[in-house]
């Protein structure tokens, strides 16, 4: 999929940790495309998974729903990952996906996220 997004004009692949055999050979493929790179992590999956690409990538995305389709809540158990990996990482860029909105996006902000993803929240806006 690399191939065709980079064809298409894409200018960032993020890709779920858990997708991939092989993370490092995924990020050189991406990087090698000139795409920038992000990995995202399932609600489930330990910020350990992602820490030492880290320093390799472009985004690190933190879940906070299930992945799979929208209008899910919030899950506000997932700031402590948010929070850990701005303690450990302060100058990564940290997405939070799921459930944000104006009565979320604070909460992510102040765990340490400074890109949020708002989907439903701005599509069924009134």
């Amino acid at each position: 999929w690399v191939d065709d997004y980079a064809k298409a004009g894409a200018n960032q692949y993020t890709f779920h940790i858990e997708a991939t055999e092989d993370p490092t050979a995924l990020i050189a493929k991406i990087k090698e495309k000139g795409m920038k790179v992000g990995i995202a992590l399932k609600p489930k999956t330990p910020v350990e998974a992602v820490e030492a690409y880290v320093g390799s990538i472009d985004t690190v995305l933190v879940m906070t729903v299930e992945p799979g389709f929208g209008g899910q809540s919030f899950m506000p158990d997932m700031m402590p990952k948010v929070q850990a990996l701005r303690e450990k990482f302060p100058n990564a860029n940290i997405q939070v996906d799921g459930g944000l909105g104006p009565a979320t996006i604070e909460q992510a902000a102040n765990a340490g996220a400074n890109v949020i993803v708002a989907g439903t929240s701005v599509f069924r806006a009134d």
